[in-house]
């Protein structure tokens, strides 16, 4: 992605933000419209006259003014809900409430509340994450439908009701409403399957999404910048993201070409996310709250601290897995332990515990299940059957980039599985 379709996006939300705060949330879509007609001026300007200075203020100020025209063109004043009216009652108490409101700490509480009212309990994950990246990381519905492999049409109804929803509830979430820990609960638990998303990519195009990584980056920040959201499941969330973040320089090489852990050049990693990780993963230890979230956040950690493979402390992987698996146990969860068994005893152990997954049958479409047995097989010395193996992942491979990363591991079993040699 680009620098100014980055910008663009990263605005957008906090554009849209501010003036929901004013318009009111049943008129978020009129938000909506008066930050798109700002992008637009922008590309149209912009490119006549160059990228001004300060661009984000220049958006912000175009977004502003649109709205002031749709104030005086439809006389909104004297249309809106009795409640807003009273807000905008004259022009001139309308640009000053959006001057006031214009404030940068104000800004991140407004899109904390967008973001909260984005994951009303009413509303499935799916079309939690739908509102959260249309309205707060301003992606088009053909966007969102090619990240969780949805029809366009599919992403534009649940959208349609989600905000008619979102409408429906009159007012933006307030942080001190009495379901705050529930609702935080669902917002971490939304940011956190938009990061998943990013990095696995189930995308049928990219094997790894960084713009919906760094969305959700940006977003969990302004969880760990507000006291109230600041708690250790909100700073141990961050820490799992950056740590993981770090690694994703070396996650494709580059020709773009998939990397296991295993492979990867460590070199690569960025040294800055793995500090901030590592960070916050320390702030997230005040109190007595253990989360998925720290869990995770640790055995990245402990990835992160390891020079190689061979020096991973992968028993204390396996012990923080174990943990996992009580708090929130599921078919990928065992599935990770299952490797990090491998390493600690041996392929054959890896094996015995990928067969005793409970409800496997989850992964069944998972192209990296079948991968994973290839893996042991392979590293066992039994390359035919590590190769029926890889053969069953590449008939489920999602995308190009996992096609070819499953072929290369093919090939690694000689000719249908004849011959070749064992990974270490």
């Amino acid at each position: 992605m680009n620098s100014l379709e980055h910008l663009f996006r990263r605005e957008a939300g906090r554009m849209v933000a501010t003036l929901t705060r004013i318009l009111g949330v049943a008129h978020v879509e009129l938000a909506e419209d008066a930050v798109h007609d700002a992008l637009c001026r922008a590309l149209e300007t912009w490119k006549i006259h160059g990228v001004p200075d300060d661009p984000a203020a220049w958006l912000m100020t175009a977004a502003k003014n649109r709205a002031l025209d749709v104030l005086r063109r439809e006389r909104i004043a004297s249309t809106f809900a009795p409640e807003v009216a009273s807000r905008i009652e004259s022009e001139a108490a309308f640009r000053a409430r959006l001057e006031e409101l214009s404030a940068g700490a104000l800004i991140a509480d407004d899109q904390l509340r967008i973001m909260f009212s984005c994951c009303n309990p009413h509303l499935t994950e799916e079309s939690q994450l739908a509102l959260i990246l249309n309205i707060l990381c301003g992606f088009g519905v053909s966007e969102i439908a090619n990240a969780f492999l949805s029809r366009d049409e599919t992403v534009k109804k649940r959208l349609t009701r989600a905000k008619a929803l979102l409408a429906s509830s009159k007012r933006l979430f307030d942080l001190t409403d009495v379901d705050f820990a529930e609702r935080l609960s669902s917002v971490q638990r939304a940011l956190y399957l938009l990061f998943s998303e990013g990095f696995h990519g189930s995308s049928t195009e990219e094997a790894v999404r960084t713009e919906l990584c760094q969305e959700a980056m940006r977003l969990t920040a302004l969880l760990c910048a507000n006291v109230l959201t600041a708690t250790p499941a909100s700073f141990a969330l961050g820490a799992l993201m950056s740590l993981h973040a770090a690694r994703l320089p070396s996650r494709l090489d580059a020709a773009g070409e998939f990397t296991q852990l295993l492979d990867q050049d460590r070199s690569r990693w960025d040294a800055r996310l793995l500090h901030e990780g590592q960070r916050l993963l320390e702030a997230s230890a005040a109190g007595d709250e253990l989360t998925a979230y720290h869990l995770e956040a640790a055995i990245a950690s402990l990835h992160a601290g390891a020079r190689d493979a061979a020096s991973t402390p992968w028993q204390a992987i396996v012990s923080l897995y174990d943990v996992l698996m009580r708090v929130r146990p599921s078919p990928v969860v065992a599935l990770n332990r299952a490797l990090a068994v491998a390493m600690d005893e041996g392929p054959d152990r890896g094996l015995d515990e990928l067969r005793a997954i409970e409800d496997r049958a989850r992964l069944s479409s998972y192209p990296f299940y079948s991968a994973a047995f290839g893996e042991l097989e392979l590293r066992a010395g039994r390359a035919a059957t590590a190769h029926e193996r890889f053969s069953d992942a590449l008939a489920l491979a999602r995308n190009p980039t996992e096609r070819r990363f499953l072929e290369r591991r093919l090939a690694a079993c000689g000719p249908d599985g004849e011959q070749g040699p064992s990974k270490t």
